[in-house]
């Protein structure tokens, strides 16, 4: 069954029980959140955010604005939605809304269930996309397979962390099933944007496990290795913005 969404372009991933600040300042996106605040009080307000992937913000192009280009005045992605978008992005509930006298308003957001992008309606003030949704099979020995990351995790947070707060980093509970556990670990691990889009569109719960050790494993990896490389030889490492 599809459904349509209003869609909040960002240059970050929304998974599933994250609970994410949003600032909103962009007239067409004020427009949107006050078209949700505007409905029936039991009506859900809900919008599909979807990541970005050159990291621009994504405008919708009528008429008025001429031939579609690669960026307009303000640096917006003024091309194809489709093309500057992920196919697979994440409901948002909107749990607070509060209005700024100024007209921003500053939102808390909860992921809730994944979407795949069918179509986008570019025609009004923002966009609205056709979406359906994206089941998750939990896939072969995703138990076996969450325990391990869960370990790996714990070292990884201890190490990112420090000695200092290495145990309360590592003492934290974190939850036992494994799609969540799969979820959280993809929203704390500082990873580029496009690894957590991979994350995000796993088939499988197993699948983003799996994919989650191995990418842990080799950050600890790393981390370990890193306080003992000279400071020289630090900066003519790659650096990622992420």
């Amino acid at each position: 069954m599809t459904e349509r969404l209003p869609l909040f372009p960002l240059n970050t991933v929304l998974f599933p029980g994250l609970v994410m600040p949003l600032h909103v300042f962009e007239e067409r996106y004020r427009r949107l959140v006050a078209d949700l605040l505007a409905g029936p009080e039991d009506a859900p307000r809900r919008f599909g955010v979807l990541a970005i992937r050159d990291g621009r913000e994504v405008a919708p192009v009528r008429e008025k604005d001429g031939p579609a280009g690669p960026l307009d005045g303000l640096g917006t992605t003024t091309g194809d939605p489709l093309e500057a978008l992920y196919k697979v992005g994440c409901v948002a509930d909107v749990t607070t809304a509060r209005r700024q006298s100024d007209g921003r308003y500053e939102l808390l957001i909860t992921g809730t269930t994944r979407f795949r992008l069918l179509t986008v309606d570019a025609t009004g003030p923002y966009l609205v996309g056709e979406t359906e949704p994206l089941p998750e099979e939990s896939g072969q020995g995703s138990g076996a397979l969450a325990a391990a990351v869960e370990r790996a995790f714990r070292a990884y947070r201890k190490r990112l962390a420090g000695a200092r707060e290495s145990s309360l980093a590592g003492d934290q509970d974190l939850p036992l099933d494994p799609q969540v556990l799969s979820y959280l670990v993809a929203a704390a691990a500082v990873l580029p944007a496009p690894v957590k889009q991979e994350l995000l569109a796993s088939p499988q719960t197993a699948q983003r496990l799996t994919t989650e050790l191995e990418l842990l494993r080799r950050e600890n990896a790393l981390l370990a290795w890193l306080p003992s490389v000279p400071a020289a030889d630090l900066t003519r490492q790659a650096f990622s913005p992420n």
